[in-house]
């Protein structure tokens, strides 16, 4: 079992851009679209079916009472915690919100610094308030408006209890005292679901939280691992080839990134499985600089376990190259970067040739920041001694456009790098690349003579139809 623990999740931030306003939108005025960005900015389906006003008898403060009263204290007031407010009307209940939130902030500090607190009956009772308050239905993302690259997100309005919610649930899943084997008839497979569905959330805040409490389960119930796997499994797969819409991929990458971190070895068919079926088709979404970084890492820790995955890797990302999309290229020329930095020698070997053919089509690419991302690749030493080794391979698939290059590109920076290039080859293999450049010169002088014959026949066949046209108007006698 020691072979799955996981290690903590790297924290990772995104920064959203609000777009520029503009006089009219699809007929509509200025005004009046951003008042509808405004009413989005804040959204909460945890609404109070009744009418009138919620009423909390206020309990003593835990500290007030006595030692051997305060474990049922708390749980009255885990009891009351289970009401929730409706955030959307912020006129309402203002007082009974208020007692709440401290009463929120007490068991939070409660259950960090007191001992003796969990018995028996108070997992049912913190499940049940926890659930309570966070599981519910998210508010509906019109994904024809909302650009998770562009817009900022939808803000959960009931966050100033849902945050205090989570912080509490993550120091009980964290306490010393916390007995697993008692717990696991409340955190369950149903539990976990519902859980999961949550990641969807807009608020990147709360998915934040989300990923350290599923990262704490994923540690204490070894029985729900392959569980959780499997559901992020299918999480994917839906994204993927379904909805390319989820808004908590990113995190859950993360938590994966800790979770093959962890994996024993060999790895289980089931893991390799899910790298080449899961992870590798990842990369054709549109919206994979959201979780790019994750993502790398996570097959970039699959190869570190067990490099014999490192062909396949690649020849996915091949399969998948982007054809029209630049930044994506970038993307993918720097995922590769990061695998070609640790794989083996032997590795290397069996996918040069097609790896090579790709780098030289963006080495020549008229996009100046994909032909500069690939030519960084000679400034990386491991990756040059690789190159050095087996330059009577790569050198001639390379060496035809970055002659042409030199010579024929409009951007003075990629020529610059492109003569380093060659300059670097030259000294790797001196007798090789002097046959190339004679073979090279040869060709285009070859291509060049064609190309002259061409445009003789094309004029000849020219002259012939003028003067034909020129006969048939009577101008020269047949």
């Amino acid at each position: 079992m020691m072979g799955d623990r996981p290690n903590p999740p790297r924290a990772m931030s995104s920064a959203a851009t609000t777009p520029p306003s503009v006089d009219k939108v699809d007929g509509f005025s200025r005004k009046s679209v951003r008042k509808a960005k405004q009413k989005r900015s804040q959204s909460s389906s945890q609404f109070r079916s009744q009418g009138k006003p919620i009423e909390l008898t206020p309990l003593p403060l835990l500290k007030d009472v006595p030692a051997p009263e305060q474990p049922e204290l708390f749980l009255k007031k885990l009891q009351q915690c289970c009401t929730v407010f409706d955030f959307m009307d912020t006129l309402s209940d203002l007082k009974m919100k208020e007692y709440k939130r401290s009463t929120l902030n007490e068991l939070v500090d409660y259950v960090t610094v007191s001992r003796g607190y969990l018995t028996e009956q108070a997992y049912p009772e913190v499940v049940k308030m926890v659930s309570h308050n966070i599981f519910r239905t998210l508010p509906p993302s019109d994904s024809n408006e909302f650009d998770p690259e562009e817009d900022e997100p939808t803000l959960e309005a009931s966050w100033p209890h849902l945050q205090l919610v989570y912080e509490f649930f993550i120091r009980f899943l964290e306490s010393q005292e916390f007995q697993p084997s008692i717990a696991k008839k409340y955190i369950d497979q149903k539990f976990v679901l519902q859980l999961l569905e949550l990641f969807d959330s807009e608020d990147p805040r709360e998915r934040d939280y989300l990923k350290t409490v599923l990262h704490r389960i994923y540690g204490k119930f070894l029985g729900l691992r392959a569980f959780i796997r499997k559901q992020i499994n299918n999480i994917f797969l839906r994204f993927v080839y379904e909805t390319e819409h989820f808004n908590g991929v990113a995190e859950l990458l993360e938590i994966l990134g800790s979770i093959i971190n962890g994996f024993a070895l060999p790895l289980k068919a089931e893991h390799k499985q899910f790298l080449v079926k899961v992870l590798i088709p990842l990369h054709t979404v549109r919206s994979l600089s959201l979780f790019h970084a994750q993502l790398a890492y996570c097959i970039v820790q699959f190869l570190e376990k067990d490099p014999t995955l490192t062909e396949p890797v690649i020849r996915g990302l091949l399969k998948f190259w982007p054809k029209t999309c630049s930044q994506k290229e970038v993307m993918f020329l720097g995922e590769l970067e990061e695998i070609l930095d640790v794989i083996e020698p032997t590795q290397f070997v069996k996918i040069q040739e097609p790896l090579f053919k790709q780098i030289s089509r963006c080495v020549s690419s008229p996009h100046f920041q994909v032909a500069e991302r690939a030519l960084y690749y000679w400034n990386n030493e491991y990756i040059m001694s690789l190159i050095e080794e087996n330059s009577s391979v790569i050198l001639p698939i390379m060496f035809a456009n970055l002659y042409r290059i030199s010579k024929e590109h409009w951007n003075p920076a990629i020529v610059a790098l492109v003569y380093n290039v060659l300059k670097a080859f030259m000294e790797m293999n001196s007798t090789l690349f002097d046959e190339l450049t004679t073979t090279y010169k040869s060709d285009r002088q070859r291509e060049k003579k064609k190309e002259k014959e061409r445009e003789e026949l094309w004029k000849k066949l020219e002259d012939l139809e003028l003067k034909r046209g020129l006969r048939s108007d009577g101008i020269i006698p047949t």
